[in-house]
């Protein structure tokens, strides 16, 4: 019997993705596992594997469409069977509908909406808890009509419909200066609670102020010096979302930070000795050393291997480290050490090696960015000396590592060089205190300086 493929789920976040390219074709024989698909989302194109084998008896969707998690994309069954006739859907990894995983906006003026729910594809459905949503809210939401026509009559943009979401704003309250008064971008911009739906100002008029009453995560609206020679640069749904993702940790999650600087001498030598019997693939670099260090440093310290929900905290077994990799395009992305104190140093190094270059070429896999437990950004390759990083919520922590540079140190009285490196934990307070944050640089300090407790 045939069976319907869904658009998957590939980010917590995620409520739409945009159909790249089909790998396969119609009548191509597929088994488990073949890449059948790309998809573009928020974070890269990521490359969506099969999970049925069959023939690839219909595609639903054509390169550069837009579809909603959920949707479906391609129908496989067996050779000469009749598409038409498909079965349940089948959901690709991480595939969950809308609803259980809806991004909540930031709380409206005057509502009694609490932070944003930051939920993790691997916690069960049952066990997550949504947070009250305006009857507005809710109507905006729903799908719109092939001509962006929401419920109730409301014509608005993608972009303004998105904008309206993350701002709390009612569309119904909106006036429109598109054609046939749809609602554009401009006109999210420039709303003003509390005031009756007016006409856009005229081009001439004084550029609009922002919101007197702004909401959390809504940034004041700055006005363009037109007589200075600038260029308008649209945003890429990669920067968008690492924007609205900062902002909503920055104001929602309570940060503090530690800073340790540690003597990297004995790490740097054994990293040497260690590579000298290695073959190129598998040579390890000091971010691979790092990420192990972090990694046993949580197995002491599993507390900061969780994640807050709101009102309860989810503790993680499994040890996965998020590794934030520059992208040449600019904006960033966190690739995933899964068990990663379980792994060999060499074992790490080949795949991290793999999930960086794919991240980089824009070939990433699911399993690539998902899942990740706590976070580790180095900046040390760019002779960076010290940096506090942002959390990526729901995680409780991330650390941020500098350079290893070669400085005047004193060791038992007397003046000689040593390769110091300072690193900077940054944690949730909700969920931990400055004594654990510190305690942890500590146990981070001492596996450093002596590496050779990694490898027991």
């Amino acid at each position: 019997m045939s069976e319907i493929i869904t658009m998957p789920k590939l980010g917590f976040d995620m409520k739409e993705g945009t159909l790249a390219a089909w790998v396969k074709k119609v009548g191509d024989s597929i088994n488990t596992g073949d890449i059948l698909v790309e998809v573009e989302t928020d974070k890269a194109t990521v490359e969506v594997e099969a999970f049925v084998s069959g023939t690839l008896l219909k595609t639903l969707v054509s390169p550069g469409d837009i579809v909603e998690v959920g949707a479906p994309i391609a129908v496989i069954g067996a050779a000469g069977e009749n598409p038409d006739g498909a079965g349940t859907p089948v959901a690709s990894a991480g595939t969950a509908t809308p609803e259980e995983n809806r991004p909540v906006p930031p709380p409206a003026p005057g509502s009694d909406r609490k932070e944003p729910v930051f939920q993790d594809k691997d916690v069960d459905a049952a066990a997550r808890k949504e947070v009250p949503v305006p009857a507005q809210m809710d109507s905006q939401a729903s799908a719109p009509g092939e001509d962006g026509t929401l419920p109730g009559g409301i014509k608005a943009s993608p972009v303004a419909r998105r904008l309206a979401e993350e701002r709390g704003i009612d569309l119904r309250s909106v006036q429109g200066s598109g054609p046939g008064g749809r609602i554009v971008k401009e006109d999210v911009e420039g709303f003003k609670p509390g005031t009756a739906p007016a006409a856009k100002p005229a081009p001439s008029a004084a550029p609009a102020a922002a919101p007197a009453a702004a909401t959390l995560g809504t940034a004041p609206t700055y006005r363009v010096m037109e007589d200075v020679p600038h260029e308008e640069l649209a945003l890429s749904r990669l920067r968008a979302t690492i924007a609205r993702r900062m902002v909503e940790s920055k104001q929602y999650v309570p940060h503090f930070m530690v800073t340790t600087a540690m003597d990297t001498t004995a790490l740097l030598d054994l990293r040497k000795r260690i590579n000298a019997s290695l073959d190129d693939e598998h040579k390890v670099t000091v971010n691979d050393m790092l990420v192990k260090v972090t990694a046993l440093t949580l197995r002491k310290f599993p507390n900061l291997n969780t994640h807050w929900h709101i009102d309860k905290l989810i503790k993680y077994s499994d040890i996965n480290i998020g590794i934030a990799v520059a992208l040449p395009n600019g904006g960033l992305m966190n690739v995933v050490a899964r068990n990663a104190d379980q792994m060999s140093l060499s074992q790490m190094a080949k795949h991290n090696k793999d999930m960086i270059q794919r991240a980089r070429d824009g070939k990433v896999k699911p399993d690539d960015i998902e899942g990740s437990t706590f976070s580790v950004s180095n900046l040390g390759a760019y002779g960076v000396e010290h940096f506090t990083a942002i959390i990526n919520p729901p995680e409780a922590g991330i650390l941020a590592v500098g350079a290893s540079q070669q400085v005047a140190v004193v060791k038992n009285g007397e003046i000689t060089i040593g390769n110091i490196m300072k690193v900077t934990i940054s944690v949730d307070h909700r969920v931990s205190d400055g004594a654990e944050g510190a305690q942890f640089m500590q146990e981070f300090k001492a596996l450093v300086e002596d590496p050779m407790r990694m490898l027991i």
